[in-house]
């Protein structure tokens, strides 16, 4: 359904005009029109198309649409494909777009923790994290070292490479995956990876190990065990990371069942979060 924009002001494309990540989620329960997120960028899009998430429309150039024109025949008939030159777009959105295209989909109901804990046997656990690059790494970390389900694209093969499940479960303080920016940084990753925002927090820890997941909570804390000494044979582990500076707080910390350390050169005060958790969830494969 190609629809031709030749203006900024058109009303058909309003939502991707100027708006932020947070009035964009903000929509959900005006009328029955739910939330609302972008994804931006080819590799992204394409992973919105193909994971069975609703998408409202499409935002692309005509350079872009040529290269995408088999993603874009897997939408359904009646998502608007918005066509627009490079300018226009730009105007559209308020900054420049120079991936040339976007995408928006509705947000869908956050699972419960239970549901997401389910099926998952590796979970990153995020206390605090308020950056949307390192919320959207360990989307991306989780997808890559935890396993993810099958789309209908991949033909279950994502099944195949991994014996394990990926979910990510977040404190009420995380920004939101589904922040354009927190999106692209995990490469779509958080269009795939289930994750669940927890409360009471931290007591709701209590909670994930009575699912039957053992609490392994990095820091570089005195005290804490070396990461080669992780038994990784265990079949469910929820993997705690604090924010950057302060780390996870000490009564998050007092949930876990073993604190686990990286050792770095001492010169270096510490890890990435991002990098941490990626060595922590290799550690953990077996």
């Amino acid at each position: 359904m190609l629809v031709p924009i030749d203006s900024p002001a058109d009303p058909r494309v309003a939502d991707y005009a100027n708006l932020r990540d947070r009035q964009l989620a903000a929509r959900a329960g005006l009328g029955d029109r739910p939330g609302v997120f972008l994804a931006e960028g080819e590799l992204v899009v394409r992973t919105l198309i193909d994971s069975g998430r609703r998408v409202r429309s499409v935002l692309i150039t005509p350079t872009r649409l040529e290269s995408m024109r088999d993603a874009i025949d897997r939408l359904p008939a009646e998502v608007p494909v918005y066509l627009a030159g490079p300018g226009v777009m730009d105007g559209v959105v308020g900054f420049h777009i120079h991936r040339g295209v976007l995408a928006a989909g509705d947000r869908w109901p956050e699972p419960t923790l239970a549901e997401v804990l389910a099926r998952a046997t590796r979970v990153l656990v995020l206390e605090g994290l308020a950056n949307h690059d390192n919320v959207g790494g360990l989307f991306r970390v989780a997808a890559a070292l935890g396993g993810v389900e099958a789309t209908a694209q991949d033909g279950g093969a994502s099944s195949e490479r991994s014996r394990h499940r990926a979910a990510v479960v977040l404190s009420p303080g995380t920004c939101d995956p589904l922040y354009r920016k927190a999106i692209r940084v995990s490469m779509g990753s958080a269009l795939r990876v289930p994750f669940a925002t927890a409360t009471p927090w931290p007591a709701v820890l209590a909670d994930v190990r009575r699912a039957g997941f053992r609490l392994v909570a990095l820091t570089p804390g005195a005290g804490a065990v070396p990461i080669e000494r992780l038994d990784p044979s265990g079949p469910r582990v929820a993997v705690m990371l604090g924010a950057e500076g302060p780390g996870l707080s000490a009564e998050a910390m007092a949930m876990a069942d073993v604190r686990v350390r990286i050792p770095i050169d001492p010169s270096v005060d510490s890890l990435n979060v991002v990098t941490a958790g990626a060595i922590a969830l290799h550690r953990l494969r077996g």
